[in-house]
Parts: structure tokens; C-alpha cells; sequence
């Protein structure tokens, strides 16, 4: 039995030359309600309780999704970080040694069969209302 599970996309990353013109662009032409971080979609989950999907670009010089050569990054909603993390680890899959934890969540990376950096985030949507 699974002991973590993906719930939903968290975000989606994706480098460009000029963020700030791209996020002009989205609210511009799309209505996207852009700020410093990108836009964040806000949603109802299937409990009643808010959830939240960020859409962001990055400078093309982040070295944020690296080791991946990719120029984006998938974040997913999981439950359960750090027993999904162990577990993932023991299926062979390629695990960032490293958690990273804040108010709004928490935070892991793996590498899927592509080369794809992909963040897992454990979320507390509370802190965002």
C-alpha cells in the first residue's frame, strides 16, 4: 500500500529570457492575475478545502531545476513527502537528498526516466488564506 500519493498538480515552471515581460503578456492577452511569483490558480478540493496550482516563470539562467537540462519543471500536490520520498527511494527512483520545509509546506525533488527534475509538495494551503 501506498503511503504518499500525488492529489494534484501544484505548479507548473518554465524558464523564459524575460519573466516579467512574459507574466505581462499572460495578464495582458489571458487575464492571467499575475504577481511577483507567476499567478496561482485557487480551486476547491474534493474534502471542501482550498487548494492552489502556481503558474511561474523563471529567468533562463535559474539554476533551480537543475540537475535537469529541462527548460521546465512540474511541481506535484502529494500527501505523505516524506514516507513518498522512502518509498520512491526504494523503487529505485532517483531522490535529491534534501527536504525543505516552510510555513506553506513542504518540499522534495526526484529525477523521473527523462531527466525531468520534478518538485513534490506537501502543502498547507491554509497559510496562503
Amino acid at each position: 500500500m501506498k503511503k504518499g500519493k500525488v492529489t494534484g498538480i501544484g505548479g507548473v515552471f518554465f524558464k523564459t529570457d524575460n519573466p516579467e515581460q512574459t507574466k505581462e503578456w499572460y495578464k495582458k492577452n489571458l487575464g492571467l492575475n499575475t504577481d511577483q511569483w507567476g499567478c496561482t490558480f485557487w480551486w476547491n478540493q474534493e474534502n471542501g478545502k482550498k487548494g492552489s496550482t502556481q503558474w511561474s516563470p523563471f529567468d533562463k539562467a535559474t539554476d533551480y531545476f537543475n540537475p535537469s537540462k529541462k527548460d521546465f519543471m512540474i511541481n506535484y500536490r502529494v500527501e505523505n513527502l516524506i514516507e513518498l520520498l522512502e518509498e520512491l527511494k526504494e523503487n529505485g527512483v532517483t531522490v535529491i537528498n534534501k527536504i525543505e520545509e516552510y510555513d506553506y509546506g513542504k518540499f522534495g525533488w526526484i529525477i523521473d526516466l527523462d531527466g525531468n527534475k520534478i518538485e513534490l509538495w506537501e502543502p498547507k494551503d491554509e497559510a496562503f488564506l
